[in-house]
């Protein structure tokens, strides 16, 4: 969480005058600023204190996508996805939590791991910053050690099949197909 006291902002006239935490919980942290703009005003600004995450394009050696069909108490429903996983209980780099991630969720390996890059989930509502990790040349080897509430089944699936889920609305979560997108260059490669 990033509790940084906005020194850009600062610079361009913005001032905290107080803060103070409507709710906090392991994932995030509601937060609410009394601030005065550049134009001499004041008012609340409320945002959430995010924990950032990375979301995971598994490939297996066959060329197959690997997705998820999770169970999501959030939305009373089975979602399509693909493997991710916050920093909220984990301290280390995005691709180490990437590793930590695919092992978890699908009882995946690899040796060919790739950053893809990061993106913001919503820059005026959240300050999180979550990454893609592309991982080759996929096993499914390993048994699986799932959170508790954590109900997931392992689909792996054509890349065009993966991409026409992402595309049509099928895959709903906005971060998988996001992750899928950005991928999409490297999946039919050998970059």
């Amino acid at each position: 969480m990033s509790g940084i006291d906005k020194p850009k902002g600062i610079a361009l006239g913005w001032h905290r005058l107080r803060t103070r935490y409507a709710f906090e919980c392991p994932w995030f942290r509601v937060r609410e600023d009394l601030v005065r703009w550049p134009d001499g005003r004041t008012g609340p600004y409320t945002y959430i204190e995010g924990v950032s995450a990375v979301w995971i394009v598994p490939v297996t050696t066959d060329g197959d996508v690997i997705l998820i069909r999770q169970f999501r108490y959030t939305m009373d429903d089975w979602c399509w996805e693909v493997p991710a996983g916050g920093f909220h209980d984990f301290d280390g780099s995005p691709m180490e939590l990437a590793r930590n991630e695919l092992a978890e969720e699908t009882g995946g390996t690899s040796d060919d791991w790739h950053y893809i890059g990061s993106f913001r989930p919503g820059n005026s509502i959240i300050d999180a910053i979550y990454h893609i990790a592309l991982a080759r040349d996929v096993r499914l080897d390993r048994d699986v050690e799932r959170e508790p509430s954590e109900i997931i089944e392992v689909h792996p699936v054509p890349v065009e099949r993966a991409m026409g889920m992402a595309r049509s609305g099928e895959i709903a979560d906005g971060h998988s197909v996001l992750a899928l997108l950005r991928c999409e260059p490297y999946l039919n490669s050998e970059e």
